[in-house]
């Protein structure tokens, strides 16, 4: 099995991931590498596919955290 190491275009496509999609593939990629059995290239290639995917759920995470932020401090003004 040899897996290409993830390019400029792999990486911008994981950019228009949903939470839910990324979440999912990231969940596939710890499979796949808690299996094992891949050689070092593929494994980093795979690891660096899981960070992108990570770093993406933390984009939106932080987005919806931000949203909270904004709704509670909204309704804390006009109870003022």
């Amino acid at each position: 099995m040899t897996l290409a190491e993830p390019g400029k275009d792999e990486l911008a496509e994981i950019a228009t991931f949903g939470y839910e999609r990324a979440r999912d593939e990231l969940v596939n990629v710890v499979k796949m590498l808690e299996q094992g059995g891949l050689d070092l290239d593929d494994s980093l290639a795979l690891w660096e596919r899981g960070e992108a995917l990570a770093n993406r759920c933390e984009e939106h995470l932080a987005g919806a955290r931000k949203r909270v932020e904004d709704a509670l401090s909204h309704g804390e003004s006009e109870n003022d």
